[in-house]
């Protein structure tokens, strides 16, 4: 069922009106899409559009009725005729509306088109920038593709199947099956019946059998999908219409929307059912999953904080059972579109469908790699073996066994939405081996124990590792990706290499030779002197320290972590440029940003002093009216590490 796509679970009421002129047909239409009741909506709309009427407003949500049934090919047909009326203030969404529908039945070219015209118009919109990013983005896909064994998972009905889990050796997933029920109640949104969790045997080479119903306790009157479970099978968390103890909740327009709940199995059976505290009645919260160590929790919601129509959160799951404030996952995995269904392998790689990152239509499955730092990396289409043109969602896989299942209701299926089952026979992507090992530049000794850390091209600590006894050390990078490589050693000068890795399955040799520290310092030197620091570098006219500042504090901060009762005095100095007032206050500013950089990072307060000197000890004669080069300027701009104690 397509509404699962946007929380579109929700249980509508709509009362029905006959016999109006066109006027109040339209006008009843139009409350009924008001209300989600789209399938009647569509019926009505047709019937009009038919008889020759034509509006903007009718167009609009014809293609908008279909859009959020995922019936992408209608939809084209009704934004193509709003297209035609050439509207000067069409809103932009349209625009990328009409490029997906476009997409979903092969028209790239024209998609594409349609998609520059919205970059245009919404220039902003993080999804017309990743297009305009990598115009080539098919041939990514491309690339991703072929990885795939595909078969129908055996379970399908004519009616909506998806989202599957795995509990013990079963699959557990959500349905539209009629059971024979006589109160079997059918959705408004999609004239779908409501769903229920269902369960499967799964043996070892993943055949299934027959499905029947899950937990009585789990299952309601309304929709239930997308439970998850903890590893030793007594937790599990699902989502349900806002509906508990026979009690149902609605929205300030009535309308039951969508909320995660967690049971507790006891005696075999699911109990003890509540919500989770960060749901509402006035938003969704839907599609749980857990990290790997289930310290953590993943969902998808339209709460306040959300970047688009639905993004991806986390919210940490505290020892004694409570939780955390919900966090959005950021720019790199949410769009202004559409992001829902989150799955956390054992392999820590996120999987999750969105129809806001470039695709293939409707919504695709992604994947980005959870970083040690629980940074994101990469957002990576999985290739078109499981996208399609339509929707396609839910994937779950063994990491060891590269086994899973997904949903999608492309063409060729036995129902509205349909599971399946994979192998995949290759990793996404081309990784490559860097390597090396570390030695002392004039000794040529090698140095075991040695700090390596990774760093992505944003300066993100992705990896750390430390140097073996034959000083070698290792890391799997991606192919084409550039990165820092940092060493760090006590006694010898912190280095720090860029490389960039070849697009190209193969091995990557860096080695790093470090220069031992030969300076010996006393109480009134300059500890900068011996790294060769001259100043620390902040964004012009202001007192933010740059990244490129950071390798040398960084120097500063091993000397004073490795020497405990080490302090000292850090001096900020300028040109004579600016007046002497500015000067004074920019230095003083900078010498403290130097001061609560080191401080961030582990040193006391009560070892540092600072202080901004501004134009008031110039080394030279470049004072107020005097010509001098750019050189000259430079060596008046000037960091110091005075030490004050030893």
């Amino acid at each position: 069922m397509k509404n699962k796509k946007l929380f579109c679970l929700a249980i509508l009421f709509v009362i029905s009106f006959n016999g109006y002129s066109q006027k109040e047909k339209v006008k009843n239409a139009d409350k009924k899409y008001d209300s989600y009741a789209y399938i009647d909506a569509i019926k009505t709309y047709e019937k009009i559009a038919e008889k020759g009427y034509k509006s903007a407003d009718l167009f609009k949500k014809l293609g908008n009725s279909y859009f959020f049934n995922a019936e992408l090919e209608k939809a084209s047909e009704w934004y193509k005729e709003l297209f035609a009326m050439k509207l000067a203030d069409l809103e932009p969404e349209y625009y990328y509306r009409y490029s997906q529908s476009l997409r979903s039945i092969g028209r790239n070219d024209l998609a594409n088109e349609i998609l520059e015209s919205f970059n245009q118009k919404s220039s902003t919109d993080s999804r017309g920038i990743l297009f305009m990013k990598n115009v080539n983005y098919l041939d990514d896909i491309k690339a991703n593709s072929g990885r795939f064994k595909i078969e129908d998972a055996g379970i399908n009905s004519i009616y909506s199947d998806y989202g599957t889990a795995i509990y013990l050796n079963q699959i557990v997933f959500a349905s539209a099956r009629d059971t024979g029920s006589l109160g079997q109640r059918k959705h408004e949104w999609t004239n779908q019946y409501f769903t229920n969790l269902y369960t499967a045997n799964l043996d070892k080479d993943e055949m299934l059998g027959k499905p029947r119903k899950f937990d009585t306790n789990i299952n309601s009157r309304f929709n239930e999908s997308t439970p998850i479970f903890s590893k030793d099978g007594k937790t599990m968390y699902f989502t349900r219409n806002n509906f508990l103890n026979g009690k149902k909740g609605k929205n300030e327009n009535k309308i039951t929307l969508l909320k995660i709940y967690k049971a507790t199995l006891k005696e075999n059976k699911w109990s003890s059912i509540t919500e989770l505290p960060f749901n509402s009645n006035n938003y969704n919260v839907a599609h749980p999953a857990l990290s790997q160590d289930e310290k953590t929790l993943y969902f998808a919601s339209d709460m306040p904080g959300t970047v688009g129509q639905s993004d991806l959160f986390k919210v940490k799951i505290n020892e004694n059972g409570t939780y955390g404030t919900p966090e959005n996952l950021g720019k790199n995995i949410n769009t202004e579109g559409r992001e829902t269904f989150p799955f956390i392998s054992s392999d820590n790689e996120m999987y999750f469908a969105s129809d806001g990152h470039p695709g293939l239509g409707g919504l695709d499955i992604f994947t980005s790699t959870i970083n040690p730092n629980l940074s994101f990396g990469e957002v990576q289409n999985v290739g078109s073996d499981i996208n399609s043109r339509q929707d396609d969602f839910g994937y779950l896989i063994d990491a060891k066994s590269r086994k899973g299942f997904f949903t999608s209701n492309r063409d060729g299926g036995k129902g509205y939405d349909d599971i399946y089952k994979f192998l995949e026979n290759k990793r996404i992507g081309c990784d490559q081996e860097l390597y090396g090992e570390i030695t002392d530049i004039d000794t040529k000794d090698i140095l075991p124990d040695t700090k390596i850390l990774l760093f992505d091209n944003l300066y993100n600590n992705i990896r750390s590792t430390v140097s073996d006894i034959n000083g070698n050390y290792t890391f799997t990078v991606k192919c084409g990706k550039t990165y820092y490589i940092r060493a760090q050693k006590p006694e010898y000068t912190t280095k720090e290499q860029k490389i960039t890795i070849a697009a190209v399955n193969d091995k990557t040799y860096l080695p790093i030779s470090l220069e031992n520290i030969k300076c010996k310092v006393t109480i009134g030197d300059d500890l900068g002197k011996c790294f060769n620091i001259k100043m620390i570098y902040f964004d012009l006219d202001k007192s933010n320290i740059r990244i490129e500042a950071a390798l040398d504090l960084e120097k500063i901060l091993d000397v004073l972590t490795q020497n405990p009762t080490m302090k000292l005095d850090i001096r900020s100095h300028t040109d004579s440029r600016q007046t002497f007032k500015y000067n004074e206050v920019l230095s003083t500013k900078r010498a403290k940003s130097t001061v609560n950089w080191l401080m961030k990072n582990g040193i006391k307060a009560d070892r540092l002093t600072a202080k901004g000197y501004g134009e008031t000890q110039l080394v030279n004669k470049c004072a107020d009216n005097v010509i001098c080069t750019e050189e000259e300027h430079q060596l008046n701009r000037r960091s110091e590490f005075i030490i004050t104690a030893l």
